[in-house]
């Protein structure tokens, strides 16, 4: 039987690693470089305001900064005390100078971090913020509930955007019955809120698949795994909507081990999963060589995945959707901008957590659900 083991711990393992073998390097600044200069594994944005890194968490981070609870803490106060992320968020008017004089900007707020005065972002008329406190305490039901810890919480960007996440008590295992993989995925519970008003706040139900980290949200029949709430005066009805539908997350995961299994349990071949990468990436017929040869690429990448998979878990579709999976959160060509540019590690994590290509994973995993129905 496979072992479930921890993302965070994972990656930590896998950096430090790389570090004592040389292969990576510190900068003056703390951040940490690898041999290539053009992956670039820093701090992943983690805001320094206070002089220390806002990061809570049950396990060390790779880049060794934050404050580090083995088997963490339940009480909400203190893991926003030790993320840095207790404090509040104001709004003031936008004000500019002119050559008459001081101007006011009708309908425009400026965002404020109040314990340091810092611009977060400037906004709306209609934005309203969720202050730190009040957009992760519903989550405090599934502590009291499920006797469970927070795992991770802190901030990023300057406290532009903050996080919390929790580690449900279940562990999923797929086909644990047969001769199969008995393959164990982690879930996970995690929300996400911005000051700066460039996403809403977001709530995720999130597996981690431990043996390459992948995560999978597909949408179950009846299940709820993402929530997003936009910043308005009436988000705490839509907070609330969210909290009672937490509930139903060990359902849906009881769900995705019972279509995992099946999947487990349903023979693929290599044309099948070529048919499978074609549907999901159509190239139309008048499409240019070039687009044609990326697509060869793509499929090509994905089959090698799956014969890697199909060795360790046998040719089934659910090796085939591994190798989806993986292609997509690990393979797949990216171009990070703005702050992300140059961290291709920290571009695809906020690519997982955003959930950018989930709907690409759910079509994955309906069209091979079609085999199964056969």
């Amino acid at each position: 039987m496979s072992t479930a083991v921890d993302v965070n711990q994972q990656l930590f393992d896998q950096r430090r690693a790389a570090i004592e073998s040389g292969s990576a390097s510190r900068r003056d600044d703390g951040s940490w470089v690898a041999a290539d200069p053009g992956e670039v594994l820093g701090q992943d944005g983690l805001d320094m305001t206070s002089g220390e890194a806002a990061l809570y968490t049950t396990t060390p981070a790779w880049h060794g900064l934050g404050t580090v609870i083995p088997g963490g803490i339940r009480d909400i106060d203190e893991v926003l005390r030790l993320a840095h992320i207790d404090w509040e968020v104001s709004q003031r008017p936008v004000h500019y100078l002119w050559r008459d004089g001081p101007h006011t900007v009708d309908g425009k707020f400026v965002n404020v971090r109040v314990d340091t005065g810092d611009a977060l972002g400037v906004v709306g008329k209609v934005y309203s913020p969720l202050q730190n406190r009040a957009s992760f305490e519903f989550l405090q039901d599934l502590v009291a509930n499920y006797g469970v810890s927070w795992e991770s919480a802190g901030a990023l960007r300057g406290g532009r955007r903050t996080f919390v996440s929790l580690r449900l008590p279940d562990t999923v295992v797929v086909d644990p019955d047969g001769d199969g993989i008995k393959d164990e995925i982690i879930p996970f519970v995690a929300a996400l809120n911005s000051h700066d008003g460039s996403t809403p706040f977001t709530v995720v139900v999130t597996p981690w698949r431990p043996v390459c980290a992948n995560t999978e949200r597909f949408a179950v029949r009846d299940a709820y795994t993402k929530w997003t709430v936009r910043h308005t005066t009436n988000a705490g009805d839509r907070m609330e909507e969210a909290r009672r539908s937490l509930g139903l997350s060990r359902r849906y995961y009881q769900q995705f081990a019972e279509e995992e299994t099946l999947l487990a349990q349903t023979r693929a071949t290599l044309d099948q999963v070529r048919a499978l990468v074609g549907g999901l990436w159509p190239v139309e017929d008048d499409a240019s060589a070039l687009t044609r040869r990326h697509a060869d690429e793509r499929a090509d990448a994905i089959v090698d995945l799956f014969a890697a998979e199909a060795d360790r878990v046998g040719p089934s579709a659910y090796a085939a959707e591994r190798a989806v999976t993986d292609y997509l959160d690990h393979h797949a060509a990216i171009k990070p901008r703005g702050v992300l540019k140059g961290n291709e590690l920290a571009a695809r994590g906020a690519r997982l957590l955003d959930g950018v290509d989930d709907e690409v994973k759910d079509r994955a995993h309906r069209k091979l659900m079609r085999l199964v129905r056969r």
